[in-house]
């Protein structure tokens, strides 16, 4: 278990175990969702990105490390 203190601000450090796991790295953005059931799940917002992009994709097979530097070249704009 994992134990996070919230600011005055409303702010959290997410617990060094956690940000290895989804792989969430200074800058990186992230995604409270709430499932049916109420519980609060945490994501990595590229995740969610990357899936999604997946998804509309349909039949193109691009493996998902492929994508990822994909969106990094567009994000910081650099030219292949």
């Amino acid at each position: 278990m994992n134990l996070a203190k919230v600011s005055p601000n409303g702010q959290i450090t997410v617990p060094v175990e956690i940000r290895r796991k989804l792989n969430i790295k200074e800058g990186d953005k992230i995604i409270f969702l709430e499932k049916p059931n109420g519980e609060i799940v945490l994501q990595n917002s590229s995740v969610i990105a990357i899936l999604q992009a997946q998804g509309k994709l349909g039949n193109i097979q691009l493996l998902e490390d492929e994508i990822l530097q994909d969106v990094m070249d567009i994000r910081y704009d650099k030219e292949k």
